[in-house]
């Protein structure tokens, strides 16, 4: 039975949740002794943004919203002012989070709730850690600014623009999809180079292999392997970081498979986690071994957003989908897992999203795709331990061979499973 009448329901229901973010962001502001308002003032802030709006509505214009909006921004300029002649200038971070409270309030009212309580959360996050940010923008480089910068070419320059239309041989290419692959896979990797950058070498061995897994397996197996080459002491450790970065990139194509092909998740993630298992528990194996372990060296991984990298992996997406179409035309499926198998050696990425095109396209069967994919991952595989054999020598190899063939024979073994 409900205590409020059905004409209320609504309003009340809004500047409830106006009240909700207020106290939200009020109680992170309330524990900041410099900030120069608290708890209760933040509540009234998003219940006056709410109130404006619902008047300036029935009112029939917006003023009423912007003469609030005016009147607390010339409240925050006195009161800062005030500071000022005290010597007691707290900065200007209270005083935005005040606007952006009362602008809050206001979108609750307009039928924004759910945005609103998100952009309320997204907020106080950032207002929470101001310490941890200051020290991320501290450690930023240049290069680091430029690889988000490029990230935001590729993303929301070049991508709306292209043509999302079937071009070539097959119609085998899509431009905008092209991109967007290229987009998706410079994210993930855009976020473990930038993870790498946070959390440095200071953290351990587990949080490198993890975080470099996600950037480049490649670069974070060829460096440790040399890592191992010059330190003996050091090879039971390289090898569990080695591990861990393959392990990584059979959970970061899975996460992928799974947004990009829902229908492949269930079979994907079977063969995956029969190559997970033994890989994490040859990690927890050598845990001990980590946790003893000095400094560490960073992984080299090359800007992950480079517009020289993303148009080359761009390209060498389009000619595995250009050949898998080919040889799935001649070859039938056999085409396809030669081309998984070949460019898998080098880049699995590609491969992967090639297979789960044509999936999508129904240009290939879901057994067949998983297949594929499979295939990709065990090339790749294969060219890591290569790299251990070659770099590493024969010490590290017996470290780290058990475990990447547990891995590698999980994943066979996956495939009779589906």
């Amino acid at each position: 039975m409900s205590f409020v009448a059905p004409e209320l329901a609504a309003p009340v229901e809004a500047f409830a949740t106006a009240l909700g973010i207020g106290l939200l962001i009020g109680m992170e502001r309330e524990r900041r002794p410099d900030a120069s308002a608290g708890l209760r003032t933040y509540a009234l802030v998003a219940m006056l943004g709410c109130l404006f709006a619902l008047l300036g509505e029935k009112t029939g214009g917006p003023w009423l919203l912007v003469a609030g909006l005016v009147v607390i921004a010339g409240s925050m300029v006195a009161s800062n002012f005030s500071a000022q002649q005290e010597e007691q200038y707290r900065g200007f971070t209270s005083e935005a989070a005040i606007i952006i409270t009362y602008g809050l309030g206001a979108a609750v009212w307009f039928g924004y709730s759910t945005l609103a309580v998100m952009l309320a959360i997204t907020t106080t996050v950032l207002l929470y850690f101001k310490a941890e940010l200051r020290q991320f923008s501290e450690r930023t480089t240049p290069k680091d600014i430029n690889s988000i910068l490029q990230f935001a070419v590729l993303s929301l320059v070049i991508l709306p623009i292209l043509p999302s239309e079937d071009f070539g041989p097959y119609n085998a290419i899509n431009p905008r999809q092209v991109w967007y692959m290229v987009v998706l896979i410079s994210g993930l990797a855009l976020a473990g180079y930038l993870a790498l950058r946070i959390v440095g070498a200071r953290h351990g061995a587990a949080l490198l292999g993890i975080f470099g897994g996600l950037a480049s397996s490649t670069a974070t197996t060829m460096m440790f392997s040399r890592h191992a080459r010059d330190h003996d002491h050091l090879i039971p450790m390289s090898a569990i970081v080695i591990l861990i970065a393959n392990i990584m990139v059979m959970i970061r194509i899975g996460i992928v498979s799974s947004l990009l092909a829902p229908g492949l998740a269930t079979p994907i993630a079977i063969v995956f986690a029969c190559g997970i298992v033994p890989g994490v528990a040859m990690s927890l194996y050598g845990w001990k071994v980590l946790s003893a372990a000095g400094p560490l060296p960073m992984p080299e991984v090359k800007n992950p957003t480079e517009l020289r990298t993303a148009i080359s992996f761009g390209l060498l997406y389009a000619i595995v989908l250009l050949a898998s179409a080919w040889l799935q035309d001649i070859a039938g499926s056999s085409g396809v897992f030669i081309v998984a198998l070949a460019s898998g050696l080098t880049d699995a990425d590609a491969s992967v999203l090639s297979s789960l095109r044509m999936f999508n396209l129904q240009k290939l069967l879901g057994g067949d795709a998983v297949i594929a994919v499979t295939l990709a991952l065990m090339a790749n595989l294969v060219f890591k331990i290569g790299l251990v054999l070659s770099i590493g020598g024969a010490k590290l190899a017996r470290h780290a061979l058990p475990g990447l063939l547990a891995i590698g024979g999980g994943m066979a073994a996956g495939l009779l499973l589906v």
